[in-house]
């Protein structure tokens, strides 16, 4: 029983290491333009779609592939942040922040009806080796997974020196604090904007291409896990990066033990519970005030 309960927590550190990067991109987004940006899902299924199409008909290895991977939603990003998104967030009111989230799940239905159009609904799988499964003290790992928990750790790791010890990255959290002092003090918030979107959605182009590389990808990769991303991202309080990657983990080893006493169908039932749980008890998520975009 132990090694079983065992075996769930690690396959929910590995699920939750693939939920962490999107739901970076995520948090860094809401704490520097102040709106939750559900589009990340589509722009997953973007990233995904970029390294399978490099992989299989040019031959890309991986790190390539996710660089592109990176590199496009990011870019895409930016055309429809300003194509959709910025005129709605320049009329400023009491409903901005609802209306630019209505719009962004607009804006994520157009991007994956596209892919779909583009590449139909059918599952895509990479042309990878197939490797046996590491077992250690009776556990059994995937060699991707390893490799997918390595990736989502260094990026972590370099964005919390991107914000910690680069220029930008010092504006950009100087930005998330407070814009209006931000601007006083010659900082261009606009400028800074894009940067964020660039970063988040590219990290989410990461995410996805590694669940792609792990499973398979097709138009909706992203979109069946946005409540899981979102529910982490609260659980870490929206605004702190270093919460974000401990909500990814928690969500992903509660949604793997839950299975242990109900069937799949009902996974992403978690996330439903725990994002009304900590509404509940702490609205302003369990690790707000860690180190992060805001301080």
């Amino acid at each position: 029983m132990i090694t079983e309960l065992t075996q769930y927590v690690l396959n929910g550190l590995m699920l939750g290491a693939l939920i962490a990067l999107p739901a970076l991109g995520l948090t860094l987004i809401f704490s520097v333009q102040g709106f939750v940006n559900f589009s990340v899902a589509a722009q997953m299924s973007v990233g995904a779609y970029a390294a399978w199409l490099t992989g299989t008909y040019v031959g890309w290895s991986p790190i390539p592939m996710l660089i592109l991977a990176f590199a496009v939603p990011g870019l895409l990003g930016i055309v429809t942040d300003r194509l959709a998104l910025a005129p709605v967030r320049r009329q400023s009111g009491a409903n901005t922040a609802l209306m630019l989230a209505v719009v962004s799940i607009a804006l994520n239905l157009a991007l994956e009806n596209a892919l779909r159009f583009l590449f139909g609904s059918n599952l895509n799988s990479f042309d990878m080796p197939i490797e046996r499964n590491l077992r250690v003290w009776g556990l059994s790992v995937g060699p991707q997974q390893l490799r997918n928990l390595a990736v989502a750790l260094m990026i972590a790791i370099a964005l919390a020196a991107f914000f910690s010890l680069t220029r930008w990255g010092k504006a950009m959290r100087a930005v998330a604090d407070n814009t209006d002092l931000a601007r006083l003090k010659g900082i261009e918030p606009q400028r800074l904007s894009n940067l964020a979107t660039f970063l988040g959605m590219g990290l989410a182009g990461i995410g996805g291409s590694l669940l792609a590389i792990d499973t398979s990808v097709d138009p909706s990769t992203g979109s069946r896990l946005i409540l899981v991303i979102f529910a982490a991202s609260v659980l870490g309080g929206l605004s702190s990066l270093h919460g974000a990657v401990l909500g990814a983990l928690l969500i992903g080893v509660i949604g793997e033990v839950a299975l242990i006493a109900m069937p799949p169908v009902y996974q992403s039932l978690t996330a439903f519970l725990a994002i009304l749980v900590i509404l509940l008890v702490k609205p302003t998520g369990l690790f707000a005030g860690a180190a992060g975009v805001r301080k």
